[in-house]
């Protein structure tokens, strides 16, 4: 208080205009996060080089102690950056919206990597089988790319809690059904699932079939999702991935999460609005 006024005074040494530059910066921090970092990433494995983009939470250079879990995201060039995405303009906003949600507490501070498809190869490294018209069929390869190489890489530059209990996988559309499908393979690995408009139909649904081929259920925490513009197919067969799931014990409410967006369609803008309510559901705040 001051003793000359009896009104509460900004604390010493910070003026009126000093606080309202901190709070400008604290808003530019959200919606431009600068606490992105890029690699090069060469990978025998597949034989090329695509890049990263890695999202560390507010306060990661604060205590060198801490360690994080992890989410990897499919199609990186569609996640943080307007410039790079599919559509120029329309990129996810995944950093801005992270980045708000753990500074409200709402989800747990997570490092968050974008991994670059690989461009006209991108087919063949999201799809388990090979199709005689499409081509496809490298995710085994590509997920031994992802376990093998990428992610002993991530834990070895960067502070994170590596066990599969806080490693999570997502993707869209193609992505999400390399989600899905590494999700049944390697269970030792990922555990926290986001397949976001999963592109069920490859394969004769040859995803639904491998979900009712397991022995039992797996110990993955699974989101799946489809717009109702997406097409009343699509919508089918994401009801059929869900129905299969629950079948072999996953229940809605607890380890799976299904949900119809009335009105979404097939795009990045529309899953840009899913990024909010998956980060909540895959790593809620403690």
């Amino acid at each position: 208080m001051s003793e000359t006024t009896g009104k509460s005074e900004p604390a010493v040494g910070h003026s009126h205009e000093e606080y309202v530059c901190l709070l400008d910066a604290l808003a530019a921090r959200v919606a431009h996060p600068t606490n992105l970092q890029k690699h090069e990433f060469r990978s025998n494995l597949m034989g090329d080089a695509r890049e990263l983009v890695v999202y560390c939470p507010p306060g990661y250079d604060d205590n060198e102690q801490q360690r994080y879990p992890v989410l990897y995201l499919q199609d990186g060039q569609n996640l943080f950056d307007a410039t790079t995405a599919f559509i120029p303009g329309m990129d996810w906003k995944v950093d801005e919206t992270a980045e708000t949600l753990i500074l409200e507490k709402a989800v747990q501070p997570v490092i968050i990597v974008g991994i670059y498809n690989a461009g006209e190869q991108r087919i063949g490294e999201y799809t388990p089988t090979r199709d005689p018209k499409l081509g496809g069929g490298r995710a085994d390869l590509y997920g031994r790319m992802l376990v093998e190489e990428l992610k002993p890489f991530i834990d070895r530059e960067y502070r994170t809690l590596p066990d599969a209990e806080n490693t999570g996988l997502g993707g869209s559309s193609l992505g999400g059904l390399v989600t899905m499908f590494l999700g049944l393979r390697h269970p030792d690995v990922f555990r926290r699932l986001a397949v976001i408009s999963p592109s069920v139909w490859w394969s004769r649904r040859a995803i639904v079939a491998s979900v009712r081929r397991l022995k039992c259920k797996l110990p993955l925490r699974i989101w799946v999702d489809i717009g109702t513009e997406e097409g009343d197919a699509h919508v089918a067969n994401a009801k059929l991935l869900r129905d299969a799931l629950a079948e072999k014990g996953w229940v809605e409410g607890e380890d799976l999460r299904y949900t119809e967006i009335p009105g979404a369609t097939h795009t990045e803008a529309a899953w840009a609005e899913r990024v909010s309510p998956v980060l909540r559901y895959l790593f809620p705040a403690a």
